[in-house]
């Protein structure tokens, strides 16, 4: 019998923690979407998903053009597999230009100058990417006013309308570029296609998790999801506990056997992590601790994590001495067997040239 302590577990297989998986593009493209507002959590949360020492690998991802990084929901950043980007942003952008109208009304963002932002864009990134520093400049030099947050706004609705996204690294920033010179094989999608697509993906990569989980995810509404549940249905397994539906990958429940042992040990995971932040309902890993611990003043920043047998024990920092272990808040007491092992989670966490 499946109980919540076992969802929590089984995310950890269907999340490409338990085992890793191998490449980033495969990783980032199971994953659907993967947070990426803080890029260096991002950068984390991807390299230990591939077992990487380094962010190397997803700098390489970046670089090649597999993956990018966008608005395509819930109006902030996210890593995505570059085919994906485009239908993604059809089932989603109308929306998130909608919410964002008032604001950009409160900024003088007209539509005469949001087409004049466009232009010098489009204009400007003709020869290659640009860093935002950079396209701020020529927005400037344009006669386009990038102050008192224009500037970012702007990137974004250009985002949202699929004119630019985020790809290479250069000098630890990402490069600005046009997304139709930038991605060279988009996928194409009908509505009802992309719908079912994206929660299979979802509930193969997160699950088990609730049809009011993927909503809260994605943003899309119930009314556009529904019609096509008994397609999204076909393709998954489920299971109920206390009454509520769970939806996962068929081949989940196998995979869980196999790697069970592995999902008790303990590990550290980034801020923003999908294993948390990927559902509106957190309590299967908080174990009944309040979300006050990971998301002090409920400011919508989340702490990093320290996890053992898909439970959230604590959250941790980096540690101001080189070569220190992490500097956990423990929920409780600290079990000794994870105590001693923060030395070798330390080492392990993935860092720009290598693990430390």
């Amino acid at each position: 019998m499946t109980t919540l302590a076992d969802v929590a577990r089984m995310r950890l297989v269907a999340q490409r923690l338990v085992p890793p998986a191998t490449r980033v593009a495969d990783v980032v493209s199971w994953m659907g979407c993967t947070q990426a507002q803080d890029l260096g959590a991002a950068r984390t949360a991807v390299a230990l998903r591939v077992g990487a020492s380094s962010y190397a690998p997803v700098h390489e991802a970046l670089d090649a053009g597999t993956v990018v990084r966008s608005w395509p929901m819930r109006g902030t950043l996210h890593l995505v597999a570059a085919p994906d980007l485009g239908w993604m942003l059809g089932l989603t952008s109308e929306r998130q230009v909608r919410q964002a109208r008032r604001r950009h009304e409160e900024l003088g963002l007209t539509p005469a100058v949001q087409s004049r932002a466009e232009s010098i864009a489009t204009a400007a990134l003709d020869g290659g990417g640009l860093t935002r520093a950079e396209l701020m400049a020529a927005w400037e030099e344009g006669g386009v006013d990038t102050t008192g947050q224009r500037g970012v706004h702007l990137l974004g609705l250009l985002a949202h309308r699929h004119v630019v996204c985020l790809g290479p690294v250069r000098g630890g920033q990402q490069e600005v570029v046009r997304t139709d010179r930038w991605i060279r094989q988009p996928r194409r999608l009908e509505r009802e296609e992309a719908v079912v697509e994206w929660a299979v993906r979802y509930f193969r990569s997160h699950g088990p998790a609730t049809l009011r989980d993927f909503l809260w995810w994605t943003k899309l509404l119930v009314s556009e999801v529904r019609p096509f549940l008994p397609q999204v249905r076909e393709a998954l397994a489920s299971v109920t506990i206390d009454g509520t539906e769970y939806l996962l990958d068929p081949a989940l429940p196998d995979a869980y056997a196999e790697h069970r042992r592995a999902t008790a040990a303990p590990m550290l995971l980034p801020a923003f992590d999908e294993i948390l932040i990927g559902y509106t309902d957190r309590s299967a890993l908080l174990g009944g601790h309040d979300l006050e611990r990971v998301v002090p003043g409920g400011n919508g920043v989340f702490l990093p994590l320290v996890v053992q047998r898909g439970q959230v024990v604590g959250t941790w920092r980096r540690p101001r001495k080189a070569g220190a272990s992490v500097q956990v808040t423990a929920f409780g007491s600290l079990p000794p067997a994870l105590e001693r092992r923060l030395p070798a989670l330390t080492r392990a966490l993935p860092t720009r040239n290598g693990r430390v």
